[in-house]
């Protein structure tokens, strides 16, 4: 009985607070379709007519002669005037006047106006200004001229509607004067106030009914608000998905630019993006190539995911560096495959120039590993960013070798300075001492290198120095360097020779050089001779310093000698050397000394 009596009580409660809702509803719906749409009707007519004032003064202004004169002058023209005259008759305005800057109303459409100053303070605070004055207040049906035009019913009488708006005119941001129109909103404003009425009692009537449907819409809205908080819990799952895909991304592209900033070569560094780029673009197989040093061909440097790379492409075989931008295959109508692009089966592709400095040292192609490439193509942002990190880490390792090539190098021969000798001359020490690897050494010097500088200048000098350099890098081996340390002095360090073929390849030298011709100017120089000495590790030594002190001793041995021969040092027992009596004479007869300028 009790638990009957609670739900009858809580019923009764609930329906005594529907009904209290629903005369709260109404009341509140009535005073709303009373009091609410005139303000609201106001605003929106106050909007409407600022806008039509500015049509109505660009319709004044441009039937006028010349506006400017008229108000500056503050005098209208027979022609103005009978055009002025006519246009309330052809508009919403039912009269209009004309006021100079001062506030003088030199025309209006009562005449006994004219000459009449506005003395109303909006005027100088606002129009003044360059702003629009908008007034809006009854007036009698009197005040309004054509009350028979301009309102429907003839026998109108009463309060009207009035709108009366000021429109500035300026001319290079200084005030000229203003137009004031007058126009009776009365009939527009009640009409959109009974509209607005009949809107307010539809949707009166259209939130009673919902509320009487609102316990079966709760039902339903909580069993929407459930799906939709799985939809959400999908929707958030997919973004922390995104999210986690794309902090990857970031990760992957970090270790990728630190990794490549470290690397030591461009070998290593190409090793380390095919390692990075299977990892970064799993549905895409791609391969790198790099400019050689003559530009004309790009070398194939890396390739990954099953890609291939060509040993040498030219550049205009990929569209990519022909049009100086990326390409991309698949993505437009008509696409044509670029020639680099071998067993091509219509799988979409792009060509990424890598750029570094301005200027383009590579390219980087992706093509997609499927057939459809869905999500190939969603990853060419990703690629993208990718081809920018490569294109740095070359810039850096490429900017890094010729630093160090720059160096080590001596700028005028080419060959290796000084310092790069003695660090190649210890390591390779220290390499025959493990490996047993033989090791020689040999010093160069020009004979009477000083007469070439006093009688034909420096430059003819150190065109005797390229050129012999220049045969002293031609008669490198693979694991031969050549080097001056300075002045007309060259070292060439052999290694795995035998003590005899270094002879040989020592006299091999002398021989190549004499049988240089250099031309300067219009004349040939006098002929070029050199004298060698020849030291082997560890016969003369074991340390750099002696193995360079004993070569310099055979280098003045050999010119003490009469220059222009072969000397190696003395003090240790070295291997026969029978063939190098027999070795080939490359150049002329060795000369007297003295035919040497």
């Amino acid at each position: 009985m009790n638990n009957e009596l609670k739900h009858t009580i809580q019923g009764k409660l609930r329906g005594l607070f529907l009904l209290l809702l629903l005369l709260g509803m109404a009341a509140g719906s009535v005073w709303a379709i009373i009091a609410v749409p005139a303000p609201v009707v106001d605003r929106m007519l106050e909007a409407d007519i600022r806008q039509e004032s500015q049509l109505w003064q660009r319709r004044v202004v441009l039937h006028m002669e010349d506006p400017e004169t008229a108000f500056e002058e503050s005098f209208i023209s027979q022609e103005d005037a009978k055009y002025l005259n006519l246009m309330p008759e052809a508009s919403d305005v039912y009269r209009f006047r004309m006021l100079n800057s001062d506030g003088m109303i030199f025309w209006s459409t009562r005449p006994e106006e004219i000459g009449e100053y506005e003395t109303r303070v909006h005027f100088d605070t606002i129009v003044a200004q360059g702003e629009t004055y908008y007034l809006h207040e009854p007036q009698p049906a009197s005040e309004i001229d054509g009350i028979l035009m301009h309102v429907a019913n003839s026998h109108a009488a009463g309060v009207r509607e009035v709108v009366e708006i000021y429109v500035p005119l300026m001319h290079n941001g200084h005030f000229d004067g203003a137009i004031e129109f007058f126009t009776d909103i009365t009939d527009r404003r009640n009409t959109f106030i009974n509209r607005a009425r009949a809107s307010l009692i539809v949707l009166t009537t259209i939130a009673l009914v919902a509320l009487s449907v609102a316990v079966y819409m709760t039902f339903s809205a909580n069993r929407m608000r459930l799906k939709q908080l799985n939809d959400r819990n999908e929707s958030e799952r997919a973004i922390l998905d995104e999210q986690l895909r794309l902090a990857r991304e970031v990760q992957l592209l970090g270790e990728l630019n630190e990794w490549l900033q470290s690397s030591r070569s461009l070998d290593e560094l190409f090793d380390m993006v095919g390692s990075f780029m299977t990892h970064i673009l799993p549905d895409a197989e791609g391969s790198v190539y790099v400019y050689s040093n003559s530009r004309d061909v790009l070398d194939g440097c890396a390739s990954w995911n099953g890609g291939t790379h060509k040993e040498h492409i030219h550049p205009d075989e990929c569209w990519g560096l022909r049009r100086g931008r990326t390409y991309e295959y698949g993505t437009s109508e008509v696409d044509f495959v670029c020639e680099h692009v071998d067993d091509h089966d219509g799988r979409p592709y792009y060509c990424f120039p890598i750029l570094a400095h301005g200027e383009t040292v590579g390219l980087m192609h992706l093509r997609a590993a499927q057939k459809d490439g869905e999500g190939f193509k969603a990853s060419k942002k990703l690629a993208q960013m990718c081809a920018e990190q490569i294109s740095m880490a070359i810039a850096n390792v490429q900017m890094r070798d010729q630093l160090h090539d720059q160096s080590v190098r001596d700028p005028l021969t080419g060959l290796f300075n000084r310092r790069h000798m003695n660090d190649t001359l210890r390591k390779l020490i220290n390499a025959s001492q493990s490996s047993g690897k033989k090791l020689s050494l040999i010093a160069v010097d020009v004979d009477h290198f000083k007469k070439f500088n006093d009688n034909h200048g420096h430059d003819a000098g150190d065109m005797v120095l390229r050129a012999v350099g220049s045969v002293l890098e031609q008669a490198c081996d693979a694991d031969d360097v050549a080097c001056r340390p300075g002045g007309e002095e060259f070292t060439m360090i052999v290694s795995g020779n035998s003590q005899e073929d270094v002879m040989t390849k020592a006299e091999l030298l002398r021989q190549a050089v004499e049988a240089i011709v250099v031309r300067y100017g219009e004349k040939s120089l006098p002929r070029i001779t050199i004298s060698l000495g020849v030291a082997h590790y560890p016969a003369h030594g074991t340390m750099p310093q002696d193995l360079l002190r004993a070569s310099d001793d055979a280098l003045y041995d050999a010119k003490a000698k009469g220059r222009n021969q072969v000397c190696i040092a003395a003090g240790a027992e070295i291997e026969p050397r029978a063939s190098f009596e027999q070795a080939p004479h490359l150049g002329p007869e060795q000369p007297d000394d003295s035919a040497v300028a």
